[in-house]
């Protein structure tokens, strides 16, 4: 008789971490088909995953980064320890997981052997796996944690799922056909020039592609779009969409979606969108896309510190990727299309 494990997969890391530990997850369901497979993610990441059918149940957890709140935690971790899984493993490899995964109490609990966080943390499992040795794709590190277990993903290819009962709303706040472009980065220096885009769209529009913009709702990320108006006043814009669940669904009907290395790109991906993707500071071959219907274009060399949100480069390495290289790269996918 095939094993049955009760498994919890453990997230503590941010949007795009979770969904390019998808393909992970994938696979452990495909490895133990009649198993139970739950996953504990921050409670503000849980719609990502939420309608993924091979997973058992989402338990989303309340969080602030850099703190953990008891009383919040607590009854999460004990709620979840009644459930006596078999195994666990820890895809976040930081403190937070490998002090839940501690509590929770599986009886084989798996995490990466990584050598940092506060000591004795190595002790909170009791299965390790060393740090992959070469720089890979995250979703093949990840995976490469199950390798323990003897579990190897079929694909690498992330996926995630949109809530259905949110559709027809998300076709009134996007035309079908449309390319939506998103301009803002969880860190600057990943951000491509607001005037590169004003020139793609100028580009863009004049061939007769529906484009539309969107960016998050923090005051930063709104003063580029109010720059965005000021240097392609027709340029249309999307509301803010502050509800995850709901901006999942409209990424969805995206013809393309357009953007530097930030967690919608990865969102749209794991959708099925095609996309096109602007990398300059971080590394095409870590964190692109995987994918034939994903294009990945590239400014020059990047000299920032990779401990900086900023670039403080006298040429920041996005500006070197020009406007008329992305609306090449819209013409191939329209093409293809």
């Amino acid at each position: 008789m095939a094993e049955a494990p009760k498994i919890l997969a453990i997230q503590f890391k941010y949007f795009g971490d979770a969904v390019l530990m998808t393909p992970a997850l994938r696979a452990m369901r495909e490895h133990f088909p009649q198993g139970e497979l739950h996953l504990l993610v921050a409670e503000e990441i849980a719609p990502l995953l939420r309608h993924l059918p091979w997973l058992t149940r989402v338990w989303p957890i309340p969080r602030r980064r850099g703190h953990m709140t008891l009383s919040q935690t607590w009854p999460v971790i004990r709620a979840l320890r009644h459930e006596r899984f078999d195994r666990s493993v820890d895809f976040g490899g930081n403190d937070r997981g490998a002090i839940s995964s501690f509590f929770i109490g599986a009886r084989l609990r798996l995490g990466l052997n990584e050598g940092r966080g506060f000591p004795g943390r190595r002790f909170c499992y009791n299965q390790l796996v060393p740090t992959a040795p070469i720089v890979q794709h995250e979703s093949a590190r990840l995976a490469h944690l199950l390798s323990r277990w003897g579990i190897v993903p079929s694909s690498l290819e992330p996926e995630i799922r949109a809530d259905p009962a949110l559709a027809a709303s998300a076709e009134k706040l996007l035309p079908a056909g449309t390319i939506v472009c998103h301009i803002a980065a969880s860190e600057p220096k990943k951000e491509w020039p607001v005037a590169h885009w004003a020139a793609f769209y100028q580009s863009a529009a004049g061939a007769g592609c529906r484009v539309a913009f969107t960016t998050a709702k923090g005051a930063r990320e709104q003063s580029l779009m109010d720059e965005l108006k000021k240097t392609a006043p027709r340029a249309p814009i999307l509301p803010v969409i502050p509800d995850l669940a709901m901006f999942l669904a409209v990424l969805k009907r995206a013809e393309c979606f357009i953007s530097g290395d930030t967690g919608p790109l990865h969102f749209a991906a794991a959708l099925g969108v095609p996309t096109i993707g602007l990398f300059g500071p971080s590394s095409p071959a870590q964190w692109a896309p995987l994918g034939q219907r994903h294009q990945i274009l590239t400014g020059s060399p990047c000299n920032c510190d990779g401990d900086t949100q900023i670039c403080y480069s006298a040429n920041h390495c996005l500006v070197a990727l020009p406007p008329g290289r992305v609306f090449a790269a819209l013409q191939k996918f329209l093409k293809s299309a």
